[in-house]
């Protein structure tokens, strides 16, 4: 009996060294694979990064378009916070946000740079610095700062509309908020690329402070021009470009991806940021959320596509975004513009006339963008203006392109201000 105890303690011993052995090799296996995870995607980022040539490249043979482009929302909607690129005042007087009587955040410039500084009762709580503009600024500017590799928005941002520094969109009325996460996918609708340095599941991503392209540049839409520009560059005689995407010459479907990869609403990434691609299909990289089939249920910021999509214009006349927009020049405000790119459909020996120009006039035809695509409230840009306990949201104009009667009766009586002789459609019935 003895000798069977001995026996079995010995077959026990043996098992439980197996097992651990099992175990500690299973988990160095799992550690190697984790190692070479990250080292594929670490190498996967650099070849990545490689790709770009960075729009001054393209200047050299773009020169026209490229300048324009400088001056377009798209080129201004991220960059370095220098003094030359951050809006707002950092003077005496005009750079505080109050939230009571203690509590301040004031916009400093010190020797290390720009800073924005939490104070309470006098003394300094917290500061931290402004690294990144964030948003093209007709609108608004927020700020990024670095939190080593980690990227937070600031608590305040600069509101263009009041001319004032404001709360952060979204961020509580009355408590300073340092700590909200920037991730890569809101980045990648306000640059060309990020790179990402740690997994890029986890939502508190790091980035490489010096693998950055700012702005939704020219290879944001025409794609990584590394080896193009090569090419070009060693066959100067050969005229069509090669190792480029022409957005112009996608078919409708990919091109209107392109758009909604920023301008298409909520969506759910299935593949890391920044792979998606001009020419790519963006059911591939995202979970797209159905139609959406009531338009108030779609804010004026964010999902111009949806609400596009909803129009006539769109069902019917087939249009895509670059039928309206130039995205190589910053047409903001040029109404005429725009008034030209209406009639190319509705004028004269087309289907769909302004009905109200035999009533009215020619001169309501100056005013087709007013009365089809309203500015409206946007929910999601809606800031506190310093001691307001209701926000004040950005107006922009809707793209669900119909008749808004409301609107209509608006410009007629400016019409009718100006014309006092001539008589509203309804007196004439009348």
């Amino acid at each position: 009996m003895r000798g069977f105890g001995t026996y079995r303690r010995g077959i026990v011993a043996i098992s439980v060294i197996v097992v651990s052995v099992f175990l500690l090799a299973r988990c160095i296996n799992d550690s190697g694979n984790k190692k070479a995870k990250a080292a594929d995607e670490k190498k996967t980022g650099d070849s990545e990064f490689k790709k770009f040539a960075g729009s001054t490249v393209c200047a050299g043979c773009h020169k026209d378009i490229y300048e324009k482009h400088l001056l377009t929302e798209h080129h201004l909607t991220s960059a370095p916070a220098t003094e030359k690129n951050i809006l707002g005042s950092f003077e005496n007087g005009k750079n505080a946000f109050v939230f009571d009587p203690f509590t301040n955040v004031t916009m400093e410039k010190r020797d290390s740079g720009f800073y924005q500084v939490e104070y309470s009762n006098g003394a300094e709580v917290k500061r931290e610095r402004f690294d990144i503009v964030f948003g093209s600024g007709r609108k608004g500017q927020s700020y990024l700062s670095w939190i080593r590799n980690k990227l937070a928005q600031l608590p305040i941002t600069y509101f263009s509309p009041a001319g004032q520094w404001s709360n952060s969109p979204g961020y509580p009325p009355h408590r300073v908020v340092f700590n909200r996460a920037i991730t890569s996918r809101c980045l990648e609708c306000h640059s060309t690329y990020f790179e990402t340095i740690s997994d890029t599941t986890h939502q508190l991503e790091d980035f490489d402070h010096h693998k950055i392209i700012y702005a939704v540049d020219c290879e944001r839409c025409h794609g990584p021009a590394a080896m193009h520009v090569e090419f070009q560059s060693k066959n100067p005689d050969v005229k069509e470009a090669k190792f480029i995407v022409n957005p112009g010459k996608m078919s409708r479907e990919r091109l209107l991806d392109l758009c909604a990869l920023c301008h298409g609403g909520p969506m759910t990434k299935t593949k890391p940021s920044f792979r998606f691609q001009a020419g790519d299909t963006l059911s591939n990289y995202f979970s797209l959320n159905g139609a959406v089939t009531n338009p108030g249920d779609i804010d004026v910021h964010g999902n111009q596509l949806g609400l596009l999509s909803l129009s006539k214009c769109y069902t019917i006349g087939k249009i895509t975004c670059i039928n309206c927009h130039n995205i190589h020049q910053n047409e903001n405000g040029t109404t005429e513009i725009f008034l030209q790119r209406c009639t190319t459909c509705h004028s004269r020996g087309h289907e769909k006339i302004c009905k109200m120009t035999s009533q009215v006039g020619p001169s309501i035809i100056q005013n087709c963008i007013d009365c089809h695509m309203p500015k409206q409230m946007s929910h999601a840009v809606s800031v506190y203006l310093e001691g307001e306990d209701i926000p004040t949201s950005a107006l922009m104009r809707t793209h669900y392109i119909k008749v808004y009667p409301e609107e209509t009766e608006k410009i007629l009586n400016i019409l009718k201000k100006k014309n006092p002789y001539r008589q509203s459609p309804a007196r004439n019935e009348k």
